[in-house]
């Protein structure tokens, strides 16, 4: 889906010379781009004063038409430029406006303040004049919006440029997402998020957004073991383990076992408890995935028991405790496996396999590609990465995630979607939209059983 790739700087320039390629110019590809914005501004403002902050470059070009167009549509317009264009493009579209631009900001107030200072591709800070003619426009304006990348704002890392940046209200990414848009610190400043499309295809290797899968309901000669046997492997503390499979029985599993050594106490009475010797349970021919992770402990039991799981030669999701006892000889060759690190995980995993990178997405994307692994490295901005170089971005989820549980609740919703025919990484992808639509679906402050008894409710807005 084109819509949903996320493109760096540099693919975002090679798929707009794609473009050129074909025959477009850079001031008509301008002029598409601008139309597009230009509307989403003409609604935001509903004829109310707009300033337009023009930069040097064709981010700025972008700004010149906007204004323009917003000027022909009856809106009061201004325009504050405090370098003059410096591209072609950006020259043509100054000419295209045709009317007086202010080098400063003084005295400049409104109601909508349109951001075209710099977009995507700016890697240094903003000039100490910039930034306060940023800074103090923003102030005096009732909303503020940015076209592409809010100036400031490093639009492959979301990095934070410049200290005391303004909150904007609405950003318009132009031609396809960036890093930017859906990673922190940089995405808490944007506000509502919006796609200008601007006629860029699909980029070869491109990162993905994760979005609403579309699944199928049984079919009719369905049974429990055609639709996937999901075993998930208890240890010492046996809560993390429940909740795990009581996500599990939710996520479209035909079947789930909680193999562990003690019975039952209080749990659905649909789960079926394997009280056999680990060895034994796991030998059942008919298990298509296994979890491990959740209350599994670090002792040397729960080692010996990771051992045998991954001895098992099913499709494997590692979590929890199980990150923080596996070692590389530990993986058989070719196994597929899923493991889903919180950040002190994936610090202790990137150790083990010798990985040096600075952001979550180099360290998933790097372990990914060392251990043969796909990596859900979990957080406020998750990020999933296949050992292949696939990487799939995760839209925000409710902050009210953020208590205890609600991990083993993702990790039994994976391991069921594994059981039903996933490879990992379509299985992680489905795994985290569906536990971040049941926390919409709970609302505010729920507990993570009340989180795993509404996986159901949001597996059925996908049907």
């Amino acid at each position: 889906m084109s819509d949903c790739q996320i493109l760096t700087a540099a693919q975002m320039r090679s798929a707009e010379q794609a473009l050129f390629d074909a025959g477009t110019n850079v001031f008509e590809l301008m002029q598409t781009a601008a139309v597009g914005a230009a509307e989403w501004i003409r609604r935001v403002a509903a004829g109310r004063p707009v300033t337009v902050l023009c930069g040097p470059g064709n981010n700025g070009g972008d700004g010149y038409v906007i204004a323009h167009i917003l000027r022909k549509a009856g809106n009061n317009v201004q325009v504050v430029a405090p370098v003059f264009p410096a591209t072609d493009a950006a020259q043509q579209a100054c000419a295209l406006w045709g009317a007086p631009v202010q080098t400063s900001g003084r005295g400049v107030k409104g109601d909508v303040l349109v951001d075209c200072l710099f977009g995507s591709g700016l890697s240094r800070p903003l000039s100490a004049e910039h930034a306060l003619l940023l800074r103090d426009l923003a102030a005096r304006h009732r909303l503020v919006i940015a076209i592409d990348v809010p100036s400031g704002i490093a639009s492959d890392t979301g990095a934070l440029l410049n200290e005391k940046l303004p909150r904007f209200d609405l950003t318009l990414a132009l031609g396809a997402w960036k890093f930017a848009h859906w990673s922190l610190p940089g995405r808490a400043l944007m506000g509502t998020l919006k796609l200008v499309p601007i006629g860029v295809g699909s980029v070869t290797g491109a990162a993905q957004l994760v979005h609403k899968p579309l699944l199928n309901v049984p079919a009719l000669d369905a049974h429990k073991y055609r639709r996937g046997l999901a075993a998930i492997v208890g240890g010492a503390l046996p809560g993390a383990g429940e909740l795990a499979s009581e996500a599990a029985m939710r996520g479209g599993a035909g079947y789930v076992k909680l193999l562990r050594d003690a019975p039952s106490v209080g749990t659905d009475p649909g789960l079926v408890i394997d009280q056999s010797p680990i060895g034994d349970a796991l030998a059942d021919e008919r298990i298509n995935a296994l979890l491990i992770g959740p209350g599994l402990g670090r002792g040397s039991d729960a080692a010996a028991r990771l051992a045998k799981a991954l001895a098992a030669n099913r499709p494997t999701v590692l979590d929890a405790d199980a990150l923080m006892l596996l070692t590389p000889d530990m993986l058989p060759d070719n196994l597929p496996v899923l493991a889903t690190p919180h950040d002190g995980e994936l610090e202790s995993l990137c150790r083990s396999f010798s990985v040096i990178a600075e952001t979550r997405r180099d360290r998933a994307v790097a372990l990914a590609r060392i251990s043969k692994m796909v990596v859900l490295a979990k957080g406020a901005d998750s990020v999933i990465a296949a050992p292949d170089g696939r990487v799939a971005i995760v839209p925000p989820a409710p902050s009210w995630l953020s208590i205890a549980g609600t991990g083993d609740v993702l990790a039994g919703i994976a391991v069921s979607r594994l059981a039903g025919g996933n490879d990992p990484f379509a299985a992680a992808c489905e795994a985290v939209w569906l536990h971040g639509e049941a926390a919409r679906i709970c609302g505010a402050a729920f507990t993570p059983l009340e989180l795993a008894h509404t996986v159901p409710a949001a597996l059925a807005r996908c049907l």
